[in-house]
């Protein structure tokens, strides 16, 4: 689509009744970034109050209707997902804007491939939208959902804001939440503005519009939620001119971020037990002690997932949401016999979701303790769904997915005018989420709490199965003694295998990390724009043969610079390793010092190595030996300080799975430890997470 365009869902598909949108951009350096927004809108064109307002700090709105999905992996990178149950947004709601914001001087002219998709409850992509000359603006309205004769439109903006988000939601009638001054961290001044409300951006001139009407009442939301920095105060949109400030206005205090419904977390620090020894063991909702055969692994598993989506909602959105289920009542079954042919089929599990009078059903088949999801009853259970007028079928198993390499394929019936969509999860990716409610996010009641405690206990059992992506697979070995001898050849199919487990590795590695932390987790990958993943594979199967390493880079939400894993196969060694830039001011010598002292408490085996500015690399040493000589590391020709690169190195597993000296637990341990014990203490102090952030 092009800017100012705009088209009908129904005439694009059948299945929109639930939509899945897309936001995605890349950068040069593969570390932009911005926060997605979601404004739901009556007929005035205002929000009704601040439960209209969507962002990471209200991820869900307009009653379940709109919930932000996070980052999901493409092959560009990753794009931030929103999920529209269209047919349960409000009537009172007119229209739905879809925007992103970047903050801290950030701007969306940095970022390259801007970019909105929209796809049908069934995966189908629908709409895509190019963002062109983003320039200087902070804030952007890639698009808009909008009511026209009882039907869904969709309208192609691309309309920036110079002002930020907080200009943008000033225009739709959201306002700075500025009351308890007194519970905010960090004071700070600004003049009070006065600012007008422009024309409605991206109004479309062909349809008549709604008479003005008297404002709604502003919603008010944190100054942390609209990007209120110093650098990045609310003036008006980039379309105007900004109003001059009110010389004689007092200074307002702090804001401190809006107070919503306090939510249940997993204490902190545990209380003592009143057992009378550590042998005894605690009563467990869910027992793992009987657990036999993986039949029984199977059967349980399902179960215990399926059980806690009904109870816990928030849990059952976030693991269904994604997949174009509607937000409503959720009922889930487990051994459901449904007709097929002379044999009835049983899949493992049955999800159902109410809304409106409306049924969105899907199929559920489980795997566990590494087996395989078997093609022929993948494919029937898809031929049984799409004679039912079932949504879709998600398998679940401890494999993880990889774009353009599906784990089972499937035959679709083109004559069918009913579409089932085949979706995959992963059981890491059930944990991360669990951790993400109960250990950071937070859920409704206590008694949710417990119940995704007593999950999570269960699924991170050694006896559940339930332990994600364990096995490096059958081609692990023979590659590893291919490099060794060098035999392996460019083209060897079993290099390229051994590719895609690296990724799936990585994947988890990012899933379990973001779920310990609470903050995102995501692999970096740098290709060219539109590459076929298949392709960039096998490109990286020909390094492998030719280099004998594998590489990996992870983003961490908060971090200084990109955490790089390297597995040299040749040597047996695992390198994990970060470049920080040195921006500071001073001389190199107070640098190098300054450095030294926020790694006190790092390992003496820690190699540092000094990036000057051109080529070559400057001086290197262990920090044993730099603590007490740190002029060591700077460079003797007086070459300009960029940076320094941290890196440690450990041996890795032999084998390919998961046990002592499995290669998995190896990167597992390298990863945990250098993020525990370097990463975390040299993050950068004026990138501080958005929660630590000053409000106001």
């Amino acid at each position: 689509m092009v800017k100012g365009a705009n088209v009908g869902l129904t005439a694009l598909s059948e299945n929109v009744g639930s939509v899945v949108v897309g936001l995605g951009w890349s950068s040069a350096t593969g570390e932009g970034d911005a926060d997605v927004s979601v404004l739901l809108l009556d007929g005035d064109g205002k929000v009704r109050s601040d439960d209209d307002f969507c962002f990471y700090n209200n991820p869900v709105a307009g009653g379940g209707s709109v919930q932000l999905l996070g980052k999901t992996p493409t092959a560009d990178g990753s794009e931030d997902r929103i999920s529209f149950d269209l047919d349960a947004v409000p009537q009172e709601v007119d229209k739905v804007v879809v925007a992103a914001s970047r903050y801290g001087g950030s701007r969306f002219g940095e970022l390259h491939d801007l970019r909105l998709t929209l796809a049908d409850g069934a995966g189908d992509s629908l709409v895509r939208f190019a963002v062109e000359e983003a320039d200087e603006v902070s804030a952007m309205i890639f698009g808009e959902l909008y009511r026209r004769s009882g039907e869904w439109k969709f309208r192609a903006v691309g309309q920036g804001y110079a002002s930020g988000l907080a200009g943008l939601a000033t225009d739709y009638g959201v306002d700075i939440d500025d009351d308890a001054a007194e519970e905010a961290q960090e004071p700070e001044q600004e003049p009070e503005q006065a600012q007008e409300p422009g024309q409605e951006p991206g109004q479309e001139p062909a349809e008549a519009e709604a008479p003005p009407q008297p404002a709604a009442p502003a919603a008010r939301v944190p100054a942390q939620a609209t990007g209120a920095r110093a650098d990045d105060a609310p003036t008006a949109p980039a379309t105007a001119p900004a109003p001059a400030p009110d010389p004689v206005a007092a200074p307002k205090p702090a804001r401190r971020p809006r107070t919503a419904k306090k939510k249940v977390t997993l204490p902190r620090t545990v209380r003592k037990s009143l057992a009378d020894n550590e042998s005894w063991r605690s009563a467990r909702l869910f027992p793992v002690s009987a657990l036999k055969s993986d039949r029984e692994r199977e059967t349980r598993a399902t179960s215990v997932v399926l059980a806690v989506m009904a109870q816990v909602p928030e849990f059952g959105r976030r693991l269904t949401a994604g997949f174009g289920a509607p937000a409503g009542r959720m009922e889930t079954y487990t051994e459901v016999t449904l007709p097929h042919g002379e044999s009835p089929r049983r899949p493992d599990g049955v999800v159902r979701v109410e809304r409106a009078g409306k049924l969105w059903t899907a199929l559920v088949e489980t795997k566990t303790n590494g087996n395989a999801l078997k093609p022929d009853q993948v494919q029937a259970y898809m031929d049984i769904a799409a004679r039912r007028g079932y949504e879709a079928v998600i398998t679940l198993s401890n494999d993880v997915a990889l774009e353009g390499s599906p784990l089972v394929d499937v035959r679709i019936d083109g004559r069918r005018k009913h579409k089932v969509a085949l979706w995959h999860l992963s059981w890491a990716e059930v944990v991360h989420q669990a951790q993400m409610l109960i250990r950071h996010e937070g859920v409704g009641n206590a008694v949710h709490a417990w119940l995704l405690q007593e999950l999570l206990h269960y699924l991170q059992h050694e006896n559940s199965g339930c332990h994600g992506f364990q096995n490096m697979g059958a081609a692990w070995v023979p590659v590893r003694r291919g490099i060794d001898d060098e035999t392996l050849c460019q083209g060897d199919a079993r290099a390229l295998e051994v590719i895609e487990n690296w990724e799936r590795l990585v994947r988890q590695v990012c899933l379990r990390l973001g779920g310990e932390l609470g903050q995102k987790v995501l692999p970096v990958q740098r290709t060219r724009r539109g590459s076929d993943p298949r392709a960039r594979r096998t490109e990286l199967a020909d390094h492998l043969c030719e280099q004998g390493r594998l590489n990996a880079e992870i983003r961490i939400e908060g971090t200084p610079g990109v955490l790089a894993i390297t597995a040299d196969l040749r040597t047996g060694k695992l390198r994990t390793s970060i470049e920080i830039p040195s921006a500071e001011p001073g001389y190199p010598l107070s640098r190098v010092k300054r450095l030294i002292r926020r790694l006190a408490e790092a390992p003496a085996d820690l190699h540092i190595e000094t990036l000057v500015d051109g080529e070559g690399t400057g001086p290197r040493g262990t920090l044993e030996r730099l603590r007490p000589e740190p002029a060591d590391i700077v460079p003797k020709d007086g070459a300009q300080i960029t940076g320094f690169r941290l890196s440690l190195f450990k041996g890795m597993g032999n084998g390919r799975g998961s046990a002592e000296t499995g290669f998995i637990r190896s990167v597992d341990e390298a990863v945990d430890r250098f993020h525990a014990q370097v990463v975390a203490h040299v993050e950068a102090p004026a990138r501080r997470s958005r929660s630590e952030e000053p409000t106001g």
